[in-house]
């Protein structure tokens, strides 16, 4: 039922769309399924099988709500067979709402009203458009609740106006008309308007729905929710009311005014809020899609991002009353030694600061220094860069993006329970710099600052999108075994909070895992678990060459026969690139094996467990610049790039106010989505366009 539908909406073969599904009702996940089942989907990618399973997952939506409406009707009993077969038909979640509009239970209507007055038989002949003498003909259903002629031709036309909402014509009419010729209009609510400033380009505003950005729409929403704006979406109702009465008037009697007033009502008073909301929320779920798709891709880039690696880091979370807390972790980030010193305003205590600093250098062999990026950032690394170290040291500015969020969480208490929040946010930035990925994992995504209002979008499709992104992420990198946190563990395919949690309790109680197949050994750790995380899983120095690589167990054997093959070890396959250049893959094709995952294992063995993340590269601000007074327009600095959203990508130049490269600043070409211009955390360089100290804005521009 669901493979034709998903192949003909997507392109993908029904032999592909049918493997996909499959593996995902056995639980398969997106990444275990996109690296090692290749050739049952085709070598679909990760971003294919998403669009696979989220469409799956609203299909079964539509098919459970199907059941639920064809229950109802049939509970009424009204269900014919060709109601039946039309609800049957379709899967349009709009078409199945209209088909039951008519049978769905209604609260006390002025139509339902009119009917039980008796009023239903003068509708229909009002409806027929036959009757010349309404007025005549209405006299005979006249009793004690209704009154008047007036008050039966208004019954009357209540029970015409609700059959127009109800058909599927006229609300394919009106919406066709909102889709293509709405108009969002906002006014500021009489009396907010100084509460509202930040507001003010949208007091009196409007523009087309479909010419609406993302951003523009959430914005605008916001302000809505908060009470400052009043917001509608419509078309000029002129031609609407044209259209639908060309549609159900017929002819020009007194009985067609009655229809005629029926439309008009049943427009302004039924169909036009209704498809209002309709069109209004599917607008807003667009903009909504569009923003969460902004964040995950910034996200994925962050997560992404080029680690340091395992080596001895000296971190610092810089302040200026309270000082700058100081920590020293060795390689796999376990905290050595922390202080504070005190070398900016008011206590100046820079020599007893640049004291302490060489000596804790010298004392844990120190490589690398990291700071974290808020308030004294550049007084910091510039006191950093002014010492002489006996050492070759590199000096990095870490974003703190989320690192308080983390210092305070329950995470962070667990890890360092006779620590305060000063250091444990320290220890969180020198993380940061060895390994972004294992770090932020810790954090809630929302709180890492890379989103587009992220707060105004709906939070559980947010969450779902974001810990798919993450879920990704930490699948393409791999995970350390013996050295990972739980926390990192939980986002490993197949694993999850407890899984992750029995695999560090494991760890703890029988010392570092010696190999792969030990998985087996972990509480409720069961062979779909194992089958789904071990590729993801690395082991240094392990009991197999392979553990430390993406090769999946179940496909050791195949590694063994090649080595055999060639009269050599699997070590040696590993070490040896001639005889790596000797293997003939196709040998080695069966009915499980193809091409595909053969050339992933081949280009294993020649880097086993290669990190794919970029090198990282040390960056420095302008000397010059430190605040935003220090900015001059025409001026060209060094800047990285911090967030990317939709209309362009902030830009950090060193003076604790990123500045804004407009979508149309950013090349000298036009630009329809920054993320092919630039990535985040990228170095750049900018022109400063112009300056607002006030306000706190900085307009910069990457044109040449």
């Amino acid at each position: 039922m669901y493979v034709q539908l998903l192949a003909q909406e997507t392109g993908i073969s029904a032999k592909q769309v049918a493997a996909t599904l499959a593996l995902l009702d056995e639980g398969a996940t997106i990444p275990f399924i996109s690296r090692y089942r290749k050739e049952l989907t085709g070598s679909l990618d990760e971003v294919q099988i998403g669009t696979l399973k989220e469409r799956y997952e609203k299909l079964q939506e539509i098919q459970k709500r199907r059941e639920s409406i064809l229950k109802s009707i049939a509970e009424q009993d009204l269900l014919s067979d060709d109601l039946k077969a039309r609800i049957e038909a379709t899967w349009n979640a709009t078409e199945l709402e209209d088909l039951y509009l008519p049978y769905k239970p209604k609260r006390k209507t002025r139509a339902v009203k009119a009917r039980e007055l008796g009023l239903e038989p003068l509708a229909e002949v009002l409806w027929q458009q036959h009757e010349r003498d309404v007025e005549t003909r209405a006299t005979a259903f006249l009793s004690d609740e209704v009154p008047d002629v007036e008050a039966a031709l208004q019954g009357a036309r209540d029970i015409l106006a609700e059959r127009i909402n109800e058909d599927l014509k006229a609300r394919e009419v009106v919406r066709r008309e909102f889709q293509h010729a709405a108009v969002i209009s906002s006014r500021v609510v009489k009396g907010k308007e100084e509460e509202a400033a930040k507001y003010r380009d949208y007091f009196d505003f409007s523009e087309p729905l479909k010419r609406c950005p993302s951003h523009r729409l959430l914005a605008m929403r916001r302000a809505e929710k908060e009470g400052f704006l009043k917001i509608s979406v419509a078309p000029e109702a002129e031609p609407v009311v044209e259209r639908l009465s060309r549609t159900f008037v017929k002819g020009r009697g007194a009985s067609s005014e009655q229809v005629q007033l029926a439309v008009e009502d049943a427009y302004k008073r039924l169909l036009a809020p209704s498809i209002e909301n309709e069109v209004g929320a599917l607008a807003r779920e667009k903009a909504e899609e569009q923003a969460i798709q902004v964040f995950a891709t910034n996200l994925r880039q962050l997560l992404l991002s080029s680690p340091l690696g395992q080596k001895r880091v000296l971190a610092i979370d810089p302040g200026f009353r309270t000082g700058c807390k100081v920590v020293c972790l060795d390689a796999q980030g376990a905290l050595l030694h922390n202080e504070t010193i005190y070398p900016h305003p008011p206590q100046n205590d820079t020599r007893l600061a640049y004291k302490k600093i060489d000596s804790l250098v010298e004392q844990y062999k120190i490589e690398a220094i990291a700071i974290g990026n808020g308030t004294a950032s550049r007084e910091t690394e510039a006191f950093i860069r002014n010492m002489r170290f006996n050492r070759e040291l590199q000096v990095f500015v870490v974003s703190e993006d989320g690192a308080s969020v983390y210092s305070a969480s329950k995470t962070a208490r667990e890890e360092f329970p006779d620590y305060d929040v000063t250091v444990r946010g320290a220890v969180s930035i020198g993380r940061r710099l060895m390994d972004p990925l294992a770090e932020l994992v810790k954090i809630d995504p929302k709180s890492i600052g890379v989103g587009q209002y992220q707060h105004d979008v709906d939070q559980n499709k947010l969450k779902k999108a974001l810990d798919q992104e993450v879920e990704s992420c930490v699948n393409k990198v791999g995970v350390e075994l013996n050295t990972a946190s739980q926390h990192l563990l939980t986002y490993v395919s197949g694993l999850g909070p407890q899984l992750a949690k029995n695999i560090v309790e494991y760890r703890s109680a029988n010392g570092p895992f010696a190999s792969r197949k030990e998985l087996n050994k972990v509480p409720r750790l069961g062979a779909k678990a194992f089958e789904q995380c071990a590729g993801f899983l690395r082991i240094r120095d392990g009991k197999h060459p392979l553990d430390n690589s993406a090769v999946h167990p179940e496909s050791y054997p195949l590694v063994e026969q090649m080595a055999g093959d060639l009269n050599c070890s699997v070590s040696d396959l590993l070490q040896s690139a001639e005889l790596r250049k000797q293997l003939d893959l196709k040998k080695y094709v069966s009915a499980k094996v193809g091409l595909p995952t053969l050339n992933d294992i081949k280009a294993e063995l020649e880097k086993p467990g290669r990190d794919p993340r970029s090198v990282i590269k040390v960056f420095e601000f302008s000397a010059d610049v430190r605040s935003i007074e220090d900015l001059k327009p025409g001026m060209r600095l060094p800047g990285i790039v911090t967030n990317i959203t939709n209309f362009g990508a902030f830009v950090d130049v060193g003076v604790k106010q990123d500045g804004l490269v407009h979508i149309s600043q950013l090349a000298n070409k036009f630009v329809s989505d920054p993320n092919e211009v630039v990535a985040l955390h990228q170095h750049v360089e900018v022109k400063v366009l112009e300056v607002d100290v006030a306000r706190k804005r900085i307009q910069l521009t990457m044109k040449e």
